[in-house]
């Protein structure tokens, strides 16, 4: 059997890096609150201010916000372009405005439809259903409620293991289909290898994480976006500023932690889907310095009909460490006859 790579060389350096992130911030929180436990007592009045909500990033002009009751929630959406549908599904730590530099090109030929999933920005954020089998139905739901019947595909991060399930469940509905930069829980033997090593894994699906970072998404965002990245700031400072304010809505936090939180219950499901193989073209789409090591061969043991795309000089982040190269691979694979 072909041996994977399963990791850049400096993945054991992020991973201690984030490991000593989450100490500091553990270590600051017990500080706090010993220092609030030793505070004497004293009434204060609340200051009453009318502080403006930060509003939602702007699409580009030939997009628009939207939004659709699917699955007993309310998903919202932008949408845009002409031509046949091609769905985008974000992942952690950022929101349907991670894809915005691609929106003008795509949408060219395309109509692009870029959701948030279930538990951040606007879509709501129920207590429960963060299962990606269930995420899926949710994204199922929409394209129905538009109209459409068949689509293209593309996940990453969650959105990747969101995409699978989808693809999985509704395989006949998906003409193509491309995973970027992730892996798929339970799917051996990656899985194993990367979970052991990536501990924000579970620290994130912990019930309390939420209510540990609430109110710091900004501090715990900007530290956390190195640890898988390779390209030195590659978001815009409206970037960051947007997937801040989407985590920092009401929620937020305990929400998208339940992706990750969902993870055992997604390894038993990817079992089951993966006894029967994806038979449309699928894109496996990796970083140089993250997944790139290991998601073409990872992607074999779920789909028949595989072909790769390698982001030059990209970490996790690839959409903004080189939108060029992932822009121009993903039209060509989805453009292609």
């Amino acid at each position: 059997m072909k041996t994977l790579l399963f990791y850049p060389d400096n993945f054991k350096t992020k991973t201690f890096s984030f490991f000593a992130f989450g100490l500091l911030l553990v270590t600051l929180l017990s500080c706090n609150k010993k220092a609030e436990e030793a505070a004497p007592v004293t009434e204060v009045k609340p200051v009453e201010t009318e502080a403006a909500p930060i509003a939602p990033a702007n699409p580009p002009e030939n997009f628009k916000h939207a939004t659709a009751t699917v699955n007993g929630i309310k998903i919202h959406y932008v949408i845009g372009g002409k031509g046949d549908p091609l769905v985008l599904i974000h992942g952690f730590g950022q929101n349907w405005y991670m894809w915005n530099r691609l929106l003008p090109e795509l949408s060219k030929h395309f109509t692009v439809i870029a959701p948030d999933l279930r538990g951040v920005g606007e879509s709501d954020k129920p207590e429960s259903g963060y299962d990606k089998k269930t995420m899926a139905t949710d994204i199922h739901e929409l394209v129905n409620q538009l109209g459409y019947k068949k689509i293209n595909l593309v996940g990453h991060d969650i959105g990747l293991m969101v995409a699978y399930a989808y693809a999985a469940q509704y395989g006949e509905n998906v003409t193509k289909i491309a995973l970027l930069d992730a892996l798929l829980p339970g799917i051996e033997p990656v899985w194993s290898k990367v979970s052991a090593s990536a501990w924000w894994f579970g620290f994130f699906g912990w019930p309390a994480s939420g209510d540990i970072v609430k109110g710091k998404e900004k501090e715990f965002l900007t530290n956390f976006w190195p640890m898988v990245g390779h390209v030195k700031d590659p978001f815009t400072a409206e970037e960051s500023a947007e997937f801040i304010r989407a985590y920092s809505t009401a929620g937020a936090t305990t929400a998208t932690f339940k992706w990750f939180g969902a993870f055992p219950q997604d390894g038993k499901d990817n079992l089951i889907f993966m006894k029967k193989k994806l038979k449309m073209p699928l894109l496996a789409m990796g970083g140089e310095y993250f997944a790139a090591a290991f998601l073409k061969d990872h992607s074999k043991l779920v789909a028949e009909n595989v072909s790769e795309s390698k982001i030059a000089g990209s970490g996790h982040w690839l959409v903004q460490e080189n939108t060029a190269q992932v822009q121009k691979d993903l039209l060509s694979f989805f453009l292609a006859k």
